[in-house]
């Protein structure tokens, strides 16, 4: 038996090119992890959904991984994977760095980086989880699957 949850993340994005300037930023996402056992095992969920990174992405269907460690290695890593409206794969990599003397913030904030093709840095997020918002739909996602 695995399980499966939604989260919101959003914020700001600051194309390397222009980094003067924020773009609103978001992605909605699904986890998945078949196995609950394989999941304690390596913490890694596989995600899909949707990223909003204009003017690069707008709706953009992505694919990723995420890895919950927050006791051991204290970490929340995110990896997505999209294509852009120009045609050419990104990908998003960010770590939530887990403080239990902080746990509101290092649980809901997420710092990112949007790299181009050649794994080259193009942009930095900054991203959290309205947990104001966006709570009680997250809790509400959790479920069990077989």
């Amino acid at each position: 038996m695995g399980f499966e949850f939604s989260e919101t993340m959003a914020g700001t994005v600051r194309w390397d090119s222009a980094p003067d300037v924020a773009h609103p930023f978001k992605f909605d996402v699904t986890a998945h992890a078949e196995s609950t056992r394989q999941h304690l095992a390596d913490g890694r969920a596989e995600l899909t959904g949707t990223i909003d990174a204009p003017p690069i992405a707008e709706g953009a269907a992505l694919l990723g991984v995420i890895t919950i460690r927050p006791i051991g290695q204290r970490i929340i890593r995110y990896e997505l994977s999209f294509t852009g409206d120009d045609g050419k794969p990104y990908e998003l990599v960010g770590q939530k760095d887990i403080s239990w003397l902080s746990p509101l913030r290092t649980f809901t904030y997420l710092p990112a980086e949007i790299l181009d093709e050649k794994r080259r840095r193009i942009g930095r997020c900054e991203t959290a989880f309205d947990y104001k918002r966006h709570l009680w739909s997250f809790l509400r996602s959790f479920r069990p699957v077989r």
